[in-house]
């Protein structure tokens, strides 16, 4: 396939008069467009039409099974705190979840991030009541949306340890069955629900390690840790040997400097969710001593909606606010996060050629943006036009692998409505254990 007429956006420029080339599911040539007419003349064509053709955006952090929490009301009063968040709703939800249920999540999950232009999720699933084989079921969604996934099984104790065996197994063996498109990394939730028996299991079960694990989220994470092990969260977890480059650790808002030196020298992924901080009231990250200290800093949504762009945005206003200084994460270092940062992590979980960046030999996973600028435009300022210019709804096409998944906001591999509806009708079941579990 050769795209034409586009502003092509390239780590080092914006190019115009260029053709971008897409064969085996790679960027195999990007180059004037007449050099490349004249190479490939018997190419399928795709028109630009002046768009931004930009790499796909990616979520280093996200949760397909909080679907259904969409306009539910929790019983009884508001939560007060984040604790209180996880066990009145999250943790009644998940286990409300059936095998029809979080295929269903999953897909609405996938449709929003084909039409927001977010090409490679990173997920990470709960659902105790259906364990063995959730994993499948999700990976089969991804691969009917055609997107690109990182997938893993949320470990806990918190519904006994017949189920933590349960999810260690179903992480295990999901990693021995990848997919073209899907990988697989080792999930657990967190250190406030996981003793040192299962998490010494989870390390005998995947010796090579890297995790996925939410990391002092709420302060409540590293009180359970010290007072039950006498140790902060990323020490405990160190002292496991669960921490290492392929680890992501979600969130870091209350990590102190110890802990950040720590993780700095196990060089793992921290991904900040700054929509979900802000929702659940658990405060900011260290955002710019993080950035400065050269952390592999990625940004997730935690399961908000795939609009990427909206937690570059969040993130780019929350540190400034609660600071209250004006100069906190900088524009190019959101840029660094999202974009580079991301695409590092993505490609380094797929192994093989880079994911994130239209360059020659990279997957071809791309997206076209409608956006015109009345300002100057380039690679220098761009970040700052997506944070003051870019909305989701200037996607109007979206490929992975060089497969077109939205055309002119026309979706091409999934069924937007039908996908819908049967969501909608599995709804009132979900919502009823739901409500079930949360009267116990």
């Amino acid at each position: 396939m050769l795209i034409l007429n586009g502003q092509i956006v390239t780590p080092d420029a914006i190019l115009t008069d260029h053709a971008l080339y897409v064969e085996n599911g790679v960027i195999s040539a990007i180059g004037r467009t007449g050099e490349l007419r004249a190479r490939y003349p018997q190419a399928e064509t795709l028109d630009a039409r002046g768009q931004l053709v930009m790499a796909g955006n990616i979520c280093a952090h996200t949760h397909f099974y909080g679907a259904y929490a969409r306009g539910m009301a929790i019983p009884g009063d508001p939560p007060k705190n984040f604790p209180e968040i996880l066990t009145r709703l999250w943790w009644n939800l998940d286990k409300a979840l059936d095998k029809d249920a979080v295929r269903a999540s999953a897909l609405v999950c996938l449709v929003d991030a084909i039409k927001h232009g977010t090409t490679t999720l990173f997920d990470h699933h709960a659902s105790p009541n259906f364990i063995e084989g959730s994993l499948d079921v999700i990976a089969d969604a991804v691969d009917q949306a055609g997107l690109r996934a990182v997938l893993c099984y949320e470990v806990t104790d918190r519904d006994g340890l017949d189920k933590a065996e349960a999810g260690i197994a179903e992480n295990k063996r999901f990693l021995n069955a990848q997919r073209d498109r899907v990988r697989g990394t080792f999930g657990l939730h967190a250190s406030l629900s996981l003793s040192d028996a299962t998490l010494r299991q989870c390390r005998d079960a995947h010796p090579k390690g890297g995790f996925h694990i939410h990391v002092a989220e709420h302060e409540a994470d590293e009180e359970d840790s010290v007072a039950k092990y006498g140790k902060r969260v990323a020490q405990r977890l160190a002292d496991l040997d669960l921490l290492n480059e392929w680890t992501i650790t979600a969130h870091c808002v209350h990590i102190d400097a110890a802990e950040r030196a720590l993780l700095r020298e196990k060089n793992v992924w921290v991904t900040h969710q700054p929509r979900s901080n802000m929702n659940n009231a658990v405060g900011a990250m260290a955002w710019d001593t993080l950035f400065s200290e050269d952390f592999k800093l990625c940004i997730g949504n935690d399961g908000f909606s795939n609009a990427m762009w909206e937690d570059w945005k969040a993130a780019y206003l929350l540190h400034k606010v609660t600071s209250r200084d004006p100069r906190q994460a900088n524009g190019g270092a959101i840029w660094q996060a999202a974009v580079n940062n991301n695409a590092r992590m993505a490609s380094q979980f797929f192994g093989g050629a880079p994911i994130g960046q239209l360059i020659e030999g990279a997957r071809a996973d791309m997206i076209l943006v409608d956006y015109h600028p009345f300002t100057p435009l380039s690679v220098g300022n761009l970040p700052w036009h997506v944070l003051f210019g870019f909305e989701s709804s200037m996607v109007t096409t979206t490929i992975v692998d060089g497969r077109v998944l939205m055309r002119d906001r026309q979706l091409t591999t999934l069924d937007e409505r039908a996908i819908a509806e049967e969501a909608l009708a599995l709804a009132p079941g979900v919502w009823e254990r739901y409500a079930a579990y949360a009267r116990r």
